[in-house]
């Protein structure tokens, strides 16, 4: 479907609709390794109403894709059909402490700004949030950590608004939560969480906070068009060591690049595009197979449409008979 043919469909079904729509919008504008193709629609909802209101208008055959800030979004170059939604910082960005240790965090906040709220209200358990460079949509659906902390240990509840346009509220343990996964269901749009931090002195908080931030400037490669960790962890494994061993520490494909500096992180050195990321990243799985025998799992997600002859077969080790 063209974007002209889903508008002139869509007619005046959203006349009400307070958010803003745009028709062929750049995913290379808001992804951090800067390619991608055009979403067909992109929303951005002015609030939960909004976007309630837009997803009970919107035919159910259109499919709905949802993305945060952009930080670990992969968007391949022919694009995504339908609608992108991306929540606005201006009626999803508010972060403050309400009481009884807890924090409520719009989805659209950073998460080095929830770590930043703790930090003022005296809350402890929220530091590895500074080191993060995403979103807290996204920290809810793929249960984001670092430093030996998750997402998971700080939730309390979330509300979301499913595809037809109910508002839901979902519990801990609602959430499903696993390692860099949560089994909530994945038409959910994260709106909004409540969060639960432990008091402790700024100082100590502060502490924890400038170690992050150390450790991120020294390590890793912030000042690149990255997407930050390409690979999660396997059991019992570091995917940066699997990649090192392997002899893929700067290898490189097209404009695509592992870092040298931490070369789990996959960064666009050289005007790459998608294609070139994700080429780099399925070649590495499979050197890194060979090599090792232990198979890499994407922690970046990727969406959209290759290009025609521009299609990246991902893949799969050949098991034993």
């Amino acid at each position: 479907m063209t974007t002209n043919s889903l508008m002139n469909r869509l007619g005046d079904r959203f006349a009400d609709i307070r958010g803003r729509i745009t028709s062929d919008a750049s995913m290379a504008k808001i992804t951090w390794f800067r390619v991608g193709g055009p979403a067909e629609l992109l929303f951005q909802p002015a609030d939960e109403d909004d976007l309630s209101a837009f997803l009970k208008a919107l035919p159910r055959d259109i499919p709905v894709t949802v993305v945060g800030i952009g930080s670990n979004l992969l968007v391949r170059d022919g694009g995504i059909d339908g609608v992108v939604i991306r929540l606005s910082a201006k009626g999803f960005g508010a972060a403050e402490a309400i009481g009884d240790n807890r924090i409520r965090a719009g989805a659209a906040v950073p998460d080095k700004r929830v770590a930043a709220v703790a930090l003022e209200a005296g809350l402890d358990g929220f530091a590895f949030y500074h080191g993060i460079p995403g979103g807290i949509g996204g920290a809810l659906r793929m249960n984001a950590g670092a430093n030996g902390s998750e997402t998971t240990e700080r939730v309390i509840e979330v509300r979301a608004v499913d595809r037809a346009g109910e508002v839901l509220v979902l519990s801990h343990a609602d959430m499903g939560y696993s390692y860099r996964h949560s089994g909530a269901p994945k038409d959910l749009i994260f709106t909004s969480v409540i969060l639960q931090g432990e008091p402790a002195g700024r100082d100590s908080i502060q502490k924890k906070m400038d170690e992050v931030q150390h450790h991120r400037e020294t390590v890793q490669p912030i000042r690149e068009k990255t997407g930050g960790s390409t690979f999660k962890n396997p059991d019992g494994y570091s995917s940066w060591k699997l990649v090192d061993e392997a002899g893929l520490r700067g290898f490189s494909l097209g404009g695509a690049e592992m870092s040298k500096m931490h070369c789990n992180f996959m960064i666009n050195f050289n005007g790459a595009t998608a294609y070139d990321l994700e080429l780099l990243g399925e070649t590495v799985r499979e050197k890194v197979f060979t090599h090792s025998g232990v198979e890499l799992h994407w922690e970046i997600k990727r969406l959209g449409k290759f290009l025609k002859n521009k299609e990246i077969i991902s893949f799969r080790p050949k098991l034993n008979d």
